[in-house]
């Protein structure tokens, strides 16, 4: 995943064009400004693009898989077409699957679905929820945080040593963290996974939104993300990679779609057989809209050429961190330290300050939108914050009122279509804030920090 340092053309590096660029939200202190869209790892805005390809067909629209009218059968090959470009974008095998899902969640529990017996797995506690939850019904070993990528590598091969090498095992691992933005060694983690006979999925959730994946160049065998943090609406993703597990295993859904046939036996009962393509883990009628949005969000990211997308970010990246260590209050969370590549996701928390306090601050008093909390990683999260893997604290509820320590931290994000005037705001509020205070006051109110309306801080 190299990208080229040669010089850029200011022209060709310029943010995407997104959805709400230009909204207006009002501010507590009084007036309006343009909201600062910095929660890209939650929900990316939707390209421009897509949304115009998705206007377009729209009117087209028809049934897929299911009419012999016009624009069923052109939704049908929109549908299909659409595989092919995602199974390009993503450098898929030619024996590789693309199976269309709701997002990267629902992706990796079709895979934990479809594992074989007595299948071992093998995931970091530094995993997403939606990586570290779906194998409940598997033998799991849950992995200590790294603190270096050699050291990811070298825990997991120990850990693969120790299973029992005649059975199926399964290594799940994030590409970028959703908590840090730093990128995870995918290529040797594969390497030592099929050197042990085990098999890979890689979570490319903030991955494949700011860096190209090639499944075959990274050698892994499966490959999950969602179309919402591609600059797609809500609604869909992607599970590619290996056919065989999904093949042999029971549809993920049972219903229409997934079925070729279905005839009923002398004795009352139901014989069915199972597609074996993709087909058979997409039961029901499929998201035409969200699958056809992938497939544009994927071309405009190609066109617009990634090797450009990936230097800006960098750029950005380095801004926000030099401008956050100018703060000696702001703490910056990593895993692999401050010289680890990584994209465009930074979590911090503020000396003297409750998280959800100072992120409903900047929402309130200077229009940005951030995250806070353990954003769906409670684990690494409290790692990084060295407090006990015992104490409370939820996604995105504090814990302690406004002003007081609160076991949750702030996450700030951003991509392709970020303008550097977000950047520059989100610096100047984080000072602002920090050494002069809110101008308002707040309170909690279910479960999260809120203005106190007409309560203007004494400063």
């Amino acid at each position: 995943m190299s990208v080229s340092t040669a010089a850029l053309d200011p022209s060709v590096c310029a943010p995407l064009p997104v959805l709400g660029q230009d909204v207006t939200v009002p501010l507590v202190t009084g007036g309006e400004v343009t909201y600062a869209a910095l929660d890209y790892a939650a929900s990316a805005p939707a390209l421009q693009r897509v949304w115009d390809d998705v206007a377009a067909y729209a009117p087209y629209y028809g049934s897929v898989h299911r009419g012999a009218g016009y624009l069923s059968q052109l939704s049908t090959d929109l549908f299909e077409n659409s595989r092919r470009t995602v199974a390009e974008f993503l450098g898929c095998r030619p024996e590789d699957q693309v199976v269309f899902t709701r997002s990267t969640t629902d992706s990796l529990n079709l895979l934990a679905a479809a594992i074989p017996a007595n299948c071992q797995v093998f995931v970091y506690e530094t995993e997403h929820h939606a990586s570290l939850l779906p194998w409940r019904d598997a033998q799991v070993t849950y992995l200590d945080a790294p603190r270096t990528p050699g050291q990811a590598v070298e825990t997991l091969e120990r850990a693969l040593a120790d299973r029992d090498p005649y059975g199926p095992a399964l290594v799940c691992v994030t590409g970028a963290s959703n908590v840090t933005g730093e990128l995870w060694p995918v290529k040797e983690l594969a390497a030592a996974a099929h050197a042990h006979g085990a098999r890979i999925v890689l979570d490319a959730a903030q991955l494949a939104p700011h860096h190209p994946v090639d499944i075959a160049e990274l050698d892994v065998d499966w490959v999950a993300f969602s179309g919402h943090k591609l600059y797609a609406p809500f609604g869909s993703g992607v599970l590619a990679g290996r056919a065989d597990w999904l093949q042999a295993a029971e549809p993920y859904l049972a219903g229409g779609g997934a079925s070729r046939r279905v005839a009923r036996r002398a004795d009352g009962g139901v014989d069915v057989d199972w597609h074996t393509t993709a087909a058979r883990h997409e039961a029901g009628s499929p998201n035409v809209i969200g699958v056809y949005s992938i497939a544009s969000a994927c071309k405009a990211l190609t066109e617009a050429g990634f090797d450009n997308l990936v230097a800006r970010e960098r750029e950005l990246v380095s801004r926000v961190r030099e401008g956050l260590a100018e703060v000696p209050e702001v703490q910056v969370l990593s895993l692999f330290g401050d010289d680890a590549p990584r994209v465009g996701v930074i979590s911090f928390v503020v000396r003297g300050w409750n998280s959800s306090h100072f992120a409903a601050a900047l929402s309130a008093e200077y229009g940005i939108g951030v995250r806070d909390g353990l954003f769906c990683a409670h684990p690494l999260v409290r790692t990084l914050l060295g407090s006990d893997p015992q104490d409370p604290g939820e996604c995105g509820a504090p814990e302690a009122e406004p002003g007081e320590r609160s076991l949750n931290a702030i996450r700030v994000s951003f991509g392709a279509g970020t303008p550097d005037e977000h950047i520059d705001r989100f610096l100047r509020a984080v000072t602002e804030l920090v050494r002069e205070g809110a101008q308002w006051k707040y309170r909690t109110e279910d479960g999260r920090c809120v203005p106190d309306r007409g309560e203007a801080a004494q400063v």
